[in-house]
């Protein structure tokens, strides 16, 4: 075994001196396509890519380009930056076991892409002497060929040490990325507003769809008929901004159609009913802002 071999050190082929050692702590559709625009774009040298599945690994490094699929940690080889892109609920765990693979010398930037979790869980990275950091894309993953093409212009939030930052955030801003610092103290915070217009949205004109069919109309005329209410709406809420867009009955101040409607959709479902209420409440907000 040679000396490099025995550090885990990777000489560097020629033009590739430059470029920040990097392996992936995670296999799934995060990784690799991160992994594979940096490759693509000759951002990092990407050395390993860790997975609990073999047959992962491999499919991540082939998707990707580059790397060598591992499945210990003791394997890896020494990276300057570490990103674990794992579930949530694994990254703190992963972290640890990164940690304590002796993988994290003192200035090694460790990352994660957690839009729930501050960069202060990879505190055993830290104890290490790391620096620690959290970039978020605002974007799903769920299709990475597609994300792959078509990254450019994703916004970014981030939070964490300023020396890992400073390595990192360039990295996303090379493929086009807009980065936006948040206040790690109001993370969980951060991640609801994006559970709110994404994921609710949807919730919401589920019900929409489910309260249109109790008056009799079919779910495929429904869907037709709301397709221009709400693709106008979305488009006036970004071009004018949310009180300008707001428009029904609060907007028009008719309360006594708003109470008829609450006591409709508490007669025929309370859970939608309650719904209603809250919702109610917060657009009465809203349009006090319009009023003004």
């Amino acid at each position: 075994m040679t000396p490099a071999q025995a550090t885990g050190h990777i000489p560097a082929k020629a033009g590739e001196n430059m470029l920040p050692r990097l392996s992936l702590v995670g296999s799934g559709h995060v990784a690799k396509t991160l992994g594979r625009l940096w490759h693509d774009g000759q951002r990092v040298l990407l050395l390993d890519v860790l997975s609990r599945s073999k047959d992962n690994a491999q499919a991540a490094c082939e998707f990707i380009g580059a790397g060598r699929p591992v499945q210990d940690y003791a394997a890896l080889r020494q990276a300057d930056i570490y990103l674990i892109a794992t579930p949530d609920d694994q990254i703190a765990a992963c972290c640890k076991l990164l940690a304590d693979s002796g993988r994290i010398l003192g200035g090694t930037v460790v990352f994660h892409c957690s839009g729930a979790l501050p960069a202060s869980v990879l505190q055993p990275a830290l104890a290490c002497g790391a620096l620690v950091a959290s970039v978020h894309p605002i974007r799903s993953f769920a299709l990475p060929e597609q994300v792959a093409a078509s990254f450019a212009g994703t916004w970014c939030g981030i939070e964490g040490d300023a020396q890992a930052l400073a390595a990192v955030a360039p990295l996303f801003e090379a493929m086009g990325a807009q980065c936006i610092a948040i206040d790690p103290g109001a993370k969980t915070v951060y991640h609801a507003a994006a559970v709110f217009a994404s994921n609710y949205l949807v919730t919401v004109i589920d019900v929409a769809l489910q309260a249109y069919g109790q008056a009799g109309v079919p779910r495929e005329v429904a869907m037709k008929l709301m397709e221009p209410l709400v693709r106008k709406t979305v488009d006036q809420v970004f071009e004018a901004g949310t009180a300008a867009a707001l428009s029904g009955p609060i907007a028009r101040g008719d309360m006594a159609t708003v109470e008829r409607q609450a006591r409709a959709l508490n007669e025929w479902n309370q859970g939608y009913g309650s719904l209603y209420d809250c919702l109610a409440q917060a657009t009465l907000q809203l349009a006090g802002q319009r009023r003004r």
